[in-house]
């Protein structure tokens, strides 16, 4: 997976020195308007965790005493990916964050890539720009589903992108998504769903991804 084209480089990042103290860090935050920002080491180039602007509220407000060292509060040290990381390992690890940390080959901080970021990605893949209709068909699961699948559909147009859902959630159904490509008609959608139907592929539901 491209990470570099996603993520926010080190130099246009706000970040917190490990040698800061909860105070300057708490102040950082707030010029930055920022919820959480990276720790980084003196050299700027080894990541050590997040500080979050709430966890240092929180201290403040129980009486801790604010010149402690930042990373007293140091949250996700071990929260980050590198830039030939998968997308699986990417989706899995950033679940929660706002943002993941991420890591060169050489185990440098490179940037962060955060959630808005991935779920663009998301949308892009999704076709939903380039599509027209997106149908949400139900098989089994069994071997060769998909290739019927897209068999039937092709017979009649390409397909701008594909999707399955519930993979592994139940062991009986599957979800397909299924984009058709942009000035696909109504009539030509209702014939592929039709099709589908025939041979007991159900179309759970039909969104017009051009509708209002």
């Amino acid at each position: 997976m491209l990470l570099k084209t996603m993520v926010y480089k080190k130099r246009d990042l706000t970040t917190v020195k490990e040698t800061a103290t909860l105070e300057e860090a708490l102040a950082i935050l707030e010029e930055s308007g920022y919820r959480c920002v990276p720790i980084l080491d003196e050299s700027g180039k080894i990541f050590r965790g997040n500080i979050y602007k709430m966890h240092i509220y929180r201290h403040k407000a129980n009486g801790g005493d604010m010149t402690l060292p930042v990373t007293y509060l140091l949250k996700n040290a071990t929260k980050f990916i590198y830039v030939n990381s998968s997308f699986f390992n990417v989706f899995f690890t950033i679940k929660e964050l706002p943002y993941i940390a991420v890591l060169d080959e050489n185990n440098q901080f490179y940037g962060i890539l955060t959630h808005s970021s991935l779920l663009n990605m998301l949308a892009q893949s999704w076709s939903v720009e380039q599509g027209s209709y997106v149908l949400t068909i139900a098989s089994t699961g069994q071997q060769g589903d998909l290739a019927v699948i897209s068999k039937i559909i092709a017979k009649y147009s390409s397909i701008a992108s594909c999707i399955t859902l519930d993979v592994g959630k139940d062991e009986f159904i599957r979800r397909t998504l299924i984009t058709l490509p942009a000035r696909t008609s109504k009539e030509l959608c209702d014939k592929i769903v039709h099709q589908l139907e025939i041979k007991n592929f159900k179309v759970v539901e039909i969104e017009d991804l051009n509708a209002e």
